[in-house]
């Protein structure tokens, strides 16, 4: 009997683990056509970086190496599925002093 309540416990402790796991989407925006609007990939809800009131998505976390942007964790706001951007173009800066 006592096993068996040991086996329980440790389902139940297993379920809670999964279920606190989130799952995080990663999209390369080099691989996508048009402007960089794209779908969820959860619920299909048009995603656009043109949006920036944060009704469709939130912006978790950023990712900056060496002053660009590496990676871009965003949260749909329908589904709460996490996307992970990455594959920003890179902007090259002239850093030398104007003459």
């Amino acid at each position: 009997m006592l096993s068996e309540e040991v086996r329980l416990s440790e389902a139940v402790a297993q379920k809670r683990k999964q279920a606190k796991q989130i799952l995080v989407t990663k999209l390369d925006l080099t691989k996508i056509d048009g402007n960089g609007d794209f779908s969820c990939p959860t619920c299909g809800v048009t995603i656009s970086p043109e949006d920036e009131t944060e009704n469709v998505y939130t912006i978790l976390e950023e990712k900056v190496r060496n002053n660009a942007l590496e990676e871009l964790v965003i949260q749909c706001n329908a589904c709460s599925n996490r996307i992970c951007l990455t594959g920003f173009p890179s902007l090259e800066m002239d850093t030398s002093e104007t003459e």
